[in-house]
């Protein structure tokens, strides 16, 4: 039994679809009893970092009472990965006096109508210094970070919140993309979570156990079966560094000038570890040695 005020643990689980980007976190009865909320309460969710939820009851049918699900934004927030533990603790929020938001990827321009109309999509969210929140616009998603708020700690946006927009990016580039924006492909995620998330995100339970981590993934299937979209989601799930290689473009006729390219790349991808280096039609580097025409492709 959890005592008052003590954090309860729970283990991370996928979102489902219709909660994406709602600043959702479903959990059991059981959990909802013992933090003593209701749905529509704010709860504290700490991982390596913290964040905060809207708390919600999970559907009628799911039978796993210590599972918390939260979408990839959330995840990122809270510095956690599908099956990592968290804590959860009941939170209260204040009215937000001010907020001020800075584009993740792409710089904007900035006027009042388009913060008025961020305004009004953030309403009622509980925020917390140093979140990611996306906003739909146009049918695109735009990210923002919350790099200050006044006060401090958990806020909601309202009317009366003066909120500043700045028209420059962060700067971060990191392709973002979450479990939750795959459709389908389940097993294979589930797959490819064991044998290169789990290394990226845990290399010391490798060195424990003396088992060597696999180096490297063949993906095949046809032209738009998911194959990129699942190194894309790797990498973003596990905040590593996606280098992407065409096979056909950096084929080049002169001798050596090829492998060069290909150190070059991974050496790159080393100085910047954890990486992923995903290589596209790896076909026309390495083909069937009896394929193979020249002393190029040999």
């Amino acid at each position: 039994m959890v005592r008052k005020d003590e954090p309860l643990q729970m283990r991370v689980g996928e979102a489902k679809q219709r909660d994406v980007g709602k600043k959702r976190a479903r959990v059991g009865p059981e959990a909802m009893d013992q933090l003593k909320v209701t749905p529509g309460d704010i709860i504290e969710v700490m991982g390596s970092r913290t964040s905060c939820a809207v708390v919600w009851p999970v559907d009628e049918d799911e039978k796993s009472p210590d599972i918390i699900r939260i979408d990839g934004q959330t995840r990122k927030n809270v510095g956690a990965s599908l099956n990592d533990i968290v804590k959860i603790r009941k939170a209260t929020s204040k009215i937000a006096k001010s907020v001020v938001l800075i584009p993740v990827n792409d710089s904007v321009t900035v006027d009042k109508e388009f913060t008025d109309f961020v305004k009004n999509r953030l309403k009622g969210l509980p925020i917390t210094h140093g979140d990611e929140i996306s906003v739909m616009i146009l049918g695109n998603s735009m990210d923002f970070k919350i790099s200050k708020t006044s006060p401090k700690h958990i806020v909601k946006i309202d009317r009366s919140t003066v909120l500043t927009i700045s028209a420059e990016s962060s700067g971060d580039r990191k392709t973002r993309v979450t479990y939750e924006e795959v459709g389908g492909l389940g097993h294979e995620i589930k797959a490819m979570r064991e044998i290169v998330e789990l290394p990226l995100k845990h290399p010391e339970l490798f060195v424990r156990l003396g088992v060597e981590p696999h180096s490297g993934v063949l993906l095949y299937g046809p032209p738009g079966c998911g194959k990129t979209l699942i190194a894309k989601v790797l990498a973003s799930e596990s905040e590593a560094n996606m280098f992407s290689i065409n096979g056909p473009e950096i084929m080049n006729k002169y001798y050596g000038e090829t492998e060069a390219k290909l150190r070059d790349i991974f050496k790159e991808a080393k100085d910047n570890s954890p990486s992923i280096i995903f290589i596209d039609e790896i076909d026309a580097i390495a083909p069937k040695r009896e394929e193979a025409y020249g002393d190029v492709e040999k």
